[in-house]
């Protein structure tokens, strides 16, 4: 018998997207569905699934395909440069000299149609004329001549392309149409391709050695693979892992990323036994989603780490609604980098300082710092940041005190930071930091060094060095790192057993620490659940969208058209109706009881309270009657068509003021906010961010995440709000902006968060669709 079927469709195949099928996961490119049998257990979805990292199973099954189809660049039997020549000015002729200067342990085959052997190897004029299989064939020719070398890469049964050659879309429109010809020629021959306009790639396993790149550094083997999307850049980042003694395993310049992109090397390397760690350089985003997608599975086994440029050329978008004014470019990346369980660093070197640590220390198991310095003012600078990067650096206890004191100098300090004064001895450092990593009061500990006198760098080193080596042959194994601030510190020091790695200011250590600090509590952290509820009236919201948009293009929709919108997610707004007259108006406030607020409906006027569109705390009839002619007469001055009518609602007098937003990009799709409410919005900026679908753990995440957060905890006499319910709002609102992608904008500003068991008020709202 049959448990479940599973199938992808097309998001924008509307009747699959709302045809009553459970989705596993949903996407702007494809929905997952799930389709379960009468007898299956999943025949009645509950409102919470767990998370699925990464994707469900169509990632999982697409991830084996990359790693097959990405293995022939990294472990290529034989490699064919296409444009390999004998005069050592051309690129083809170092790139060809590199293979065989660092040893690639396959064949090699140079292709130049003017030459019988280059550097001494025997030259083919086409690929077609080798005489074996080639696995990788490097192109460095003319932009011109690729398209027909791609035809004789086929032919030969090629399956790996490196395409260095450049003037493809870097250069314009016609060199876009250009790599798109490329790109049709080598999917269809079923091929795969790095670049165009790319640097190459490495691969340090002493197996195979292959050195298809500019570079004139082999860096050390190590477990650490690294993407740059700058060739040039790339390949400086090569060179400084090498002097850093940072070992690589692998390394690729993307290029145009026309093909092989960074999402399919993620693939690769989370599959890939001798890799740890991931370095990223981005530029941009090919598919963000699912970049996030992949990340936030891969980041569950192996860090990775991504320098993302770009912060502050896009600028803020001009919009109509709070959100969108405060959600730019850079909001989405970090938005995304969040959930997905990416570490950023904001500069190369942050980059190197983070991968030090990671590709040679444990993680670290808790945010307790303990210092060991011979200066106080370098440990005090050290406690500070590290208590500003969110880590705790608790005094030590009085047991621990005792035992430091009976062998330090009388005048240390033993609280913490531990200043063991100027005259500290190298086997001071030793012996405090074996007693420091074998108790139960560390998670990590940072030793300072800065020289008084001669310059004793080296035996602090081997003194260093010998504490940690006695807390391993216990058993014990704890983060070290160290600040040499001394003018020819090294980058790291080693023995048989271990790196430890060293940093040039205390201020570096403590952002590495906070940085992985967070890293290390987003994986301990359990895999939120997705919201689902079979109650939502997708149908009927839908068709709201559709006549707004087949009536007016798209804009804003009505007061009333945004009410019945929400209610359809169970996004309850307070009772209340729309009046054209002030008779109208009389007779809603009637029913629903005094005090009320009027508020100007309208599709031109978006920002009522700054033309006077609100009247609140109205008590009164003729209080209602003067507050509708005067609503009336602002909106006539400033569009005399801009008035629906006056939204009459009743007061609502107690909670604390928060928002919800939406903003959409084209690429990133659906950004949710959630922050201090009211018109102070903006200026106050107190605002969390997140990428939908949302999870019950994020929109948790992002309620106590505000700086505010107290206040909804109930904060000098005043009564807390509901989270729970903010939650809930929060998981419909996200609901909402996925299955109904043509809301690209909105408020729900302010929100009244109810005593707890009470619920909220979504006071004012307004959404724009496209």
């Amino acid at each position: 018998g049959m448990r479940r079927l599973s199938g992808d469709a097309l998001s924008f195949s509307g009747n699959m997207s709302y045809s009553g099928l459970f989705a596993l996961h949903s996407s702007r490119s494809y929905i997952e569905i799930m389709c379960p049998t009468p007898s299956s257990s999943e025949a009645a979805p509950p409102a919470f699934r767990k998370e699925e990292e990464g994707g469900g199973l169509t990632m999982q099954k697409e991830s084996r395909t990359r790693l097959a189809s990405l293995r022939p660049f990294f472990s290529p039997r034989s490699v064919a440069v296409v444009g390999a020549s004998r005069d050592p000015e051309r690129l083809g002729h170092q790139v060809f000299q590199a293979l065989l200067r660092d040893g690639f342990q396959g064949k090699v085959y140079p292709i130049n149609i003017r030459a019988d052997e280059v550097l001494g190897v025997p030259a083919y004029s086409h690929l077609q004329e080798v005489p074996g299989d080639v696995d990788l064939a490097v192109i460095v020719i003319p932009r011109s001549e690729v398209l027909s070398t791609v035809e004789d890469a086929a032919m030969k049964k090629v399956p790996a392309l490196l395409v260095i050659s450049a003037g493809f879309a870097e250069i314009g429109p016609q060199g876009k149409i250009l790599q798109d010809q490329l790109l049709r020629k080598v999917r269809g021959y079923g091929m795969r391709m790095v670049g165009p306009n790319c640097m190459g790639l490495l691969n340090t396993d002493p197996q195979v050695k292959l050195n298809a790149s500019f570079s004139t550094v082999f860096p050390p083997p190590g477990r650490v693979a690294m993407s740059s999307q700058s060739g040039a850049l790339g390949l400086a980042i090569v060179d400084l892992a090498a002097r850093l003694g940072i070992g690589l395993n692998q390394f690729v310049s993307v290029g145009n990323k026309a093909d092989v992109s960074t999402n399919d090397l993620l693939q690769y390397w989370e599959k890939d036994p001798q890799t740890d760690l991931i370095l990223l350089y981005l530029e941009s985003f090919g598919n963000p989603r699912k970049f996030s997608r992949i990340a936030r599975r891969v980041a569950r086994h192996k860090p990775i780490v991504v320098v993302k440029s770009g912060r502050t050329s896009a600028g803020q978008r001009a919009a109509g609604s709070h959100t969108a004014a405060l959600a730019s470019s850079e909001t989405l990346v970090e938005a995304l980098f969040q959930q997905s369980g990416v570490i950023r660093a904001d500069t190369l070197k942050e980059m190197f300082d983070l991968a030090k640590m990671l590709a040679h220390q444990p993680l670290l198991q808790g945010q307790r710092v303990v210092i060991l310095t011979n200066s106080g003012g370098p440990g005090i600078l050290c406690a500070d940041a590290c208590s500003a990067a969110g880590l705790d650096v608790p005094q030590i206890s009085s047991e621990l005190q005792e035992k430091l004191r009976a062998f330090l100098p009388a005048e240390a300090s033993v609280k913490n930071p531990i200043d063991m004064v100027a005259s500290a001895s190298t086997e001071n450092y030793r012996k405090a930091l074996e007693i420091l990593l074998t108790a139960q009061e560390a998670d990590v500990v940072v030793v300072i060094y800065i020289p008084v006198g001669p310059d004793r760098s080296e035996a602090v080193a081997r003194a260093v060095l010998a504490g940690s080596k006695a807390a391993l042959d216990q058993g014990i194994r704890k983060p070290v790192l160290m600040n040499f601030l001394a003018g020819n510190a090294e980058t790291h020091i080693q023995d048989e057993r271990q790196t430890i790695p060293v940093y040039a200011y205390p201020e570096d250590v403590a952002r590495v620490l906070g940085k992985i600090d967070r890293y290390t509590r987003w994986l301990a952290r359990k895999p939120g659940r997705a919201f689902h509820d079979p109650h939502f009236q997708v149908e009927q919201a839908r068709r709201i969208v559709e006549t707004a948009k087949r009536e007016r293009g798209g804009g804003w929709l009505s007061a009333l058209e945004t009410r019945e919108l929400l209610k359809a997610f169970g996004i309850q707004m307070p009772p209340g109706a729309l009046a054209k007259s002030p008779d109208e108006a009389a007779a809603i406030a009637e029913e629903i009881g005094y005090p009320v607020a009027a508020k100007l409906s309208s599709l031109k006027i978006i920002h009522k309270t700054e033309m006077g569109g609100v009247a609140l705390n109205i008590q009164s009839e003729q209080e209602l009657r003067e507050a509708f002619r005067r609503i009336q007469d602002k909106a006539t001055a400033i569009a005399c068509d801009s008035m629906e009518g006056i939204l009459v609602q009743p007061m609502v007098q107690a909670g604390v003021e928060v928002m919800a937003g939406l903003s959409w990009d084209p690429s990133f799709g659906p950004l949710i906010a959630f922050g201090l409410g009211g018109i102070f919005v903006e200026i106050l900026q107190d605002v969390q961010f997140r990428l939908t679908p949302l999870t019950d753990r994020e929109a948790r995440e992002m309620i106590e995440g505000i700086r505010g957060f107290p206040l909804l905890q109930g904060y000098r006499g005043h009564p807390a709000g509901d989270v729970e319910a903010l939650q809930d709002l929060l998981l419909r609102f996200s609901a909402l902006a996925e299955l109904l992608p043509e809301i690209h904008e909105g408020d729900l500003n302010p929100i009244f968060a109810l005593p707890p068991g009470q619920g909220y008020a979504v006071v004012d709202a307004r959404l724009r669709i496209e």
